[in-house]
């Protein structure tokens, strides 16, 4: 039984609906997720049968209206099942968090009715949604990518090369970014709705990772794609304004990701510290122990306050650009400390495959780097607080 480190403050109270939902999720995550995590590690593959049950518990369209299909839930939901899941499997959870909180919410926000009718009863169902923005010279500094839409006809014709895209090797349905104008600079911006069907779209290379190896992180190619206009997502040359928005929710699943993957560390290292013994007793009764576990986890709960408390700021309409860069910036940190003591704690143990904090070590690095990195949550941070 893991310990319960969520508070019962006013940002950390649930609803009677949340309660129950995150405890069906963390249900789902203990009997369906953690059998399979040492062999999709293994494999660098999420299980297919993984993902399919994923859709039939309702966790891919979690803020997908019912009126297309979804369960009509809020950011908060999402924040939960991306926790819970985090703490089993951070792969599994960063299909679900994408999913969510960049392609549903991205489509829910902005496209038109003819392809949210199109797009998301499926994506709420069956298909897998990615987010393509970062190019081989376009990472932090997204507006200065190249891909190139030129208009031709009743389609868009799209070249171009996208770089880190997660779910890249399983998504049916991509939101690519590509600029439709270059003398407009970033104003040039366009978001479109790629399927992966597409006469001139593939997939290419697929990374070989450090961390989170069970979700796919692949190139896209697109040589001459051509798509059409009617599934332009947005007004031509908003994009954006599309990707920040999007992006600063994005941030908050990130930090619910690297919460989750800090708890899943310190439950292990709490448990491990009252089965392994050095000079007669059990690790936990020596107060230099005791002291870092408290340490620990009262960095995992300011975070988790942080995080929860941006999904309700998103929630309830108020500004939440600079919270959701700093649960980011705080989260990933706080998953870096936690799961690096959970290692020294196992010992040698700590260091082999054979225990589990191993993976959540090279799992939480990762929370540092992809939908902004801490450099550029700090950038966001600085610009916020000295307007």
């Amino acid at each position: 039984m893991m310990p319960e480190l969520v508070t019962n403050g006013p940002l950390t109270k649930l609803s009677e609906e949340e309660e129950l939902f995150r405890d069906t999720v963390r249900d789902f995550a203990e009997r369906e997720v953690r059998p399979r995590v040492t062999a999709m590690e293994r494999a660098s593959t999420v299980d297919p049968a993984l993902l399919a049950k994923c859709f039939e518990l309702g966790l891919m369209g979690i803020d997908i209206p019912e009126s297309h299909g979804g369960a009509g839930g809020s950011l908060l939901m999402t924040v939960l099942a991306v926790e819970e899941l985090s703490a089993v499997d951070a792969s599994v959870a960063i299909f679900v968090d994408v999913q969510n909180t960049l392609v549903n919410t991205l489509l829910r926000k902005w496209a038109s009715d003819d392809v949210k009718r199109r797009y998301l009863p499926r994506l709420a169902t069956d298909l897998l949604g990615a987010y393509a923005l970062s190019e081989p010279e376009s990472g932090s500094d997204a507006f200065g990518l190249q891909t190139r839409a030129t208009r031709q006809g009743n389609s868009w014709i799209l070249e171009g090369r996208k770089l880190w895209i997660t779910n890249g090797a399983e998504a049916g349905v991509f939101v690519i970014f590509a600029n439709t104008d270059f003398t407009k600079g970033y104003k040039g911006i366009t978001a479109f709705a790629v399927e992966r069907g597409f006469k001139g779209f593939s997939v290419g290379k697929k990374e070989d990772k450090l961390g989170i190896r069970a979700s796919s992180t692949c190139e896209l190619i697109l040589d001459g794609c051509e798509v059409p206009a009617a599934n332009v997502v947005g007004e031509v040359g908003i994009g954006y304004k599309v990707a920040i928005e999007t992006l600063n929710t994005g941030r908050i699943g990130i930090g619910a990701q690297m919460i989750g993957v800090a708890r899943g560390a310190l439950t292990a290292a709490l448990k491990y510290a009252k089965e392994r013994k050095q000079f007669g007793k059990p690790i936990r009764d020596f107060q230099a122990v005791q002291f870092q576990l408290a340490q620990a986890a009262t960095e995992l709960e300011a975070a988790r306050l942080m995080v929860y408390n941006a999904a309700r700021l998103e929630a309830a309409g108020e500004p939440y650009t600079t919270q959701a860069a700093m649960a980011k910036l705080f989260a990933s940190q706080v998953a870096e400390r936690v799961t690096s003591l959970a290692v020294e704690l196992f010992g040698g143990y700590g260091y082999t495959k054979e225990y589990p904090v191993e993976k959540f070590y090279r799992d939480a690095k990762i929370g540092a780097i992809y939908e902004g990195t801490s450099n550029m949550q700090l950038n966001t941070i600085a610009k916020q607080i000295l307007k």
